[in-house]
């Protein structure tokens, strides 16, 4: 059939409309689609949803900028306080920065006149015409005779660090891979405990150490309460050192309503409230109780252990007396909460899955993970004990329970659920724990480790492996070469990285440290910067611990939400319907000036109308996100070294320093992670 000679359109509604009648036979009466897409109209119209687009963005960081400045306080803030960490840091960023703007502009000035270093140089002194075209010869000719050839040794010697590294990350990989290719997982060396005969469960003591833990006490001590395990032959060693009065009788309150229904369970508070967590746990460990016990599991108070825990990990230590740990596996209860917990997620999974699954298959030894862990009693009474002299007790026992021949078994398969920060402060605080403590304790137990009766081997792995390698030259290298000399060499050409060294590796590196956490694949780019991000907290963390600065022992409890036993509405529930009832007269004098306070404190935080308007408390304390000056000043540096990157037309350069400067500001904003109002 051949196609009608005219098309009528109509529309449903007769008011304003027009009939069009078009010949089908009039090619021109139909346009041409390509003109069509390209008309000059419709083209203007996308640029101008696309400007929109991007001043939107441009107006919400700037609004961000302007609001984080505005409201920040320098009480609530430590980069603020003049005795605050990584003081000198910041002068050397800033220092840097200086130098990368002045640069920065004499480059802009030659961009634009079309400047030629050849040219200059053929031309007589006397010829060089201008102050500015002075300046930059001068430059050109002190950069290439002083400045580069120490930027090109730093960075080769970085260079090198990093691919040591890389090495050792592909080599744990591999340990990984081939452990799950030959299901490779430690077994039990004898029978299993008869469950039922009770008195063939070994003595175990579980200690809770808590400072302040309002938001989970709950949560800690309920499941420690519940674990399967006869109840004649386990104590459970609520050890709180809470310094708030009212916290102290919520957490009384809560320890005798399990002793109330049979568990063996005490308080604890100490007097003298020193050493942090070891000196908690060392005190703890001076009972004279506790020598009838033979095993002692530690879980700190957002830790939940499913009840079967000690059943899973205590029979290892049955029938092999050498083994001092066992180490269980941690699980996030809000690892997809934001972007922060997602990415603290894919580096939490590497070390379990890959750095301490493969230690612990072939060295028989990893870190302590402070928490989770069942150790032998003996083990570590001949180990000296709990010591106060960093904040990072449990490497420190780990590595002494080594160096006196104990071995470790760590145990992937058994998970404990807890918490990740959720706020980029208290995230931050916690790596600087992590990163100082271990250069403390490498300066103490340097000589110890040489002077041990362990083998060569093991002693090559704990100097160079586990304390140079994976806590000095890390945080070093990483921020070195990526923070400070690659957007230096923006500005000093002779001393360019490769492309391999910023990206290919890079990349190839984080791709092996998500594959324990395969769903995290798409945060890859994401994860690399925040990772290069994050060094410089790491680097100040490090320096601070082995040149014992001030805040090498600076100790900040890590602040929970408690999401887990929030999101158990049934129990939450449960435990109302229980306090209401109680008959306790201490339960109700307990519950009436707890109520009692809290109508204090809302009338205190309620704003007073008086003739001039609404009047605020001066005792009411306001949460505020932070501004962190030096991961600003690194932003405004590498997006300066962008810019230049830009003139030169370097290509991937250009966007990985873009990108990595936003990354910076971003978190120096602090927009990342939970935000306060």
């Amino acid at each position: 059939m051949a196609p009608p000679n005219s098309v009528a359109v109509t529309m449903e509604k007769p008011d304003n409309f027009s009939l069009l009648e078009i010949n089908g036979s009039d090619p021109s009466s139909f346009p041409d689609n390509k003109r069509k897409s390209i008309s000059p109209k419709q083209f203007s119209w996308f640029l101008l949803l696309k400007a929109h687009r991007v001043v939107s963005a441009l107006s919400w960081l700037l609004a961000s900028v302007k609001n984080r400045i505005a409201f920040s306080s320098k009480n609530v803030n430590e980069e603020e306080d003049p005795k605050s960490r990584g003081k000198q840091m910041y002068r050397f960023i800033k220092a840097c920065l200086v130098i990368s703007i002045v640069a920065l502009s004499i480059e802009t000035v030659a961009y634009y006149k079309n400047w030629n270093l050849d040219l200059i140089n053929r031309r007589p002194s006397w010829e060089v015409f201008g102050l500015v075209e002075w300046s930059y010869m001068a430059w050109l000719s002190f950069r290439s005779d002083y400045i580069a050839p120490i930027v090109i040794t730093l960075s080769k010697f970085c260079t090198v660090l990093f691919l040591i590294q890389s090495l050792d990350r592909l080599v744990l990989c591999l340990g990984c891979f081939w452990i799950k290719l030959k299901k490779i997982q430690p077994k039990l060396k004898d029978e299993e405990i008869d469950l039922e005969d009770a008195s063939n469960f070994p003595m175990v003591l579980i200690q809770i150490p808590m400072c302040n833990e309002r938001e989970v006490y709950e949560q800690s001590i309920g499941a420690a309460a519940q674990l399967d395990w006869p109840k004649e032959r386990i104590l459970i060693q609520v050890l709180d050192d809470s310094d708030d009065p009212n916290l102290q009788l919520l957490i009384k309150e809560e320890v005798s309503a399990w002793a109330e229904k049979g568990v063996n369970i005490i308080y604890r508070h100490r007097l003298i409230r020193t050493g942090y967590k070891a000196g908690n746990l060392k005190s703890a460990m001076t009972c004279d109780y506790v020598k009838d016990y033979e095993f002692v599991t530690i879980f700190d108070a957002d830790f939940t252990p499913s009840p079967d825990f000690l059943k899973k990990t205590v029979p290892h230590f049955k029938g092999n007396p050498e083994l001092g740990l066992v180490q269980a596996r941690w699980s996030f209860v809000n690892k997809d909460e934001n972007l922060l917990t997602r990415l603290q997620n894919i580096n939490l999974c590497f070390h379990f899955e890959v750095e301490q699954q493969v230690n612990g298959v072939f060295l028989n030894f990893f870190g302590f993970n402070g928490t989770a862990g069942v150790w032998r009693i003996k083990a570590l009474e001949e180990s000296g004990g709990w010591l106060e002299r960093t904040t990072v007790e449990d490497m420190d026992i780990a590595v002494r329970a080594h160096l006196n021949g104990w071995k470790f078994i760590y145990l992937n398969d058994v998970e404990v659920t807890c918490e990740l920060p959720e706020s980029y402060e208290a995230y931050k605080k916690q790596q600087h724990r992590w990163h100082s403590g271990p250069m403390q304790l490498f300066r103490l137990c340097l000589p110890s480790i040489i002077k041990s009766k362990i083998s060569a081997g093991k002693k090559a792995n704990l100097i160079f492996l586990f304390f140079l390698l994976r806590k000095l030259i890390l945080p070093f290298y990483s921020f070195t070469l990526f923070c400070i000399i690659l957007p230096l060499t923006m500005f000093i050409p002779e001393a360019e990285l490769p492309l391999w060294i910023i990206c290919y590796v890079p990349i190839f590196i984080s791709l092996l440290n998500i594959l324990p956490s395969p769903k995290s694949f798409p945060f890859l780019i994401p994860y690399l910067l925040f990772e290069n991000t994050m060094s410089i907290t790491k680097f100040n963390a490090m320096i601070s611990g082995l040149f014992q600065l001030g805040s090498a022992y600076e100790w900040v409890v890590t602040k929970k939400t408690g999401r887990s036993s929030e999101s158990d509405l049934v129990a939450f529930a449960e435990k109302e319907e229980k306090l209401h009832r109680r008959n306790s007269e201490s339960g109700l004098e307990l519950l009436s000036k707890i109520k009692e306070q809290e109508m204090n404190l809302a009338e205190q935080e309620t704003p007073k109308k008086t003739l001039g308007g609404l009047v605020r408390p001066k005792n009411k304390i306001k949460k505020r996100n932070m501004v962190f000056k030096k991961e600003l000043a690194l932003a405004f540096l590498l997006l300066t070294a962008a810019a230049r990157s830009f003139l030169s037309a370097h290509g991937l350069h250009f966007y990985f320093l873009l990108f990595q400067g936003l990354s910076f500001l971003v978190v120096g904003l602090d927009l990342i992670g939970e935000q306060i109002n």
